[in-house]
């Protein structure tokens, strides 16, 4: 049976974050925007937000992956998202991940039980792909966060 491997391969190369980028640090509101009602006793007070911290912590090791297809919608990962991929963090069963399936690349939810592996897409239009023996798996990194611009 093939196990799961988070071993570096000769691919092209990625957006990786930048090591040397200054801090972005934007304005943050300590508030929360609320999805229901507003609270009208809520001060305005502001803080910084630096994205880099806030979703790459480890920017040797962060890449950036544009999403092509609609296989991941339950997950909220959708067509023109792109993600944040970080392979210093080890792949464990549930997580989402960035694999390559006998070459392809793929995003998908990592399965690891009782010896077996499988990728699994959020979206039931899409099948388990389970791995055999004789795939080729090579889990890339995990996925920790994704951008989405929204149309205005």
């Amino acid at each position: 049976m093939p196990h799961c491997s988070n071993q570096a391969n000769a691919w092209q190369e990625y957006p990786q974050a930048d090591v040397l980028a200054p801090p972005q640090a934007l304005p943050i509101d300590t508030v929360k925007v609320s999805a229901g009602f507003p609270s009208p006793a809520a001060d305005y007070e502001e803080r910084r937000l630096d994205i880099n911290e806030y979703l790459v912590p480890n920017p040797v090791s962060t890449f950036f992956f544009p999403v092509q297809g609609d296989s991941m919608q339950g997950a909220e990962i959708f067509d023109g998202d792109i993600l944040v991929v970080d392979r210093a963090i080890k792949p464990r069963h549930r997580h989402i991940v960035v694999a390559f399936v006998n070459g392809d690349r793929l995003v998908k939810r990592l399965h690891v039980r009782d010896g077996r592996c499988a990728l699994l897409a959020e979206n039931p239009a899409y099948p388990v792909l389970e791995i055999r023996e004789g795939t080729e798996l090579v889990i890339w990194g995990v996925v920790t966060g994704k951008f989405k611009r929204f149309s205005v």
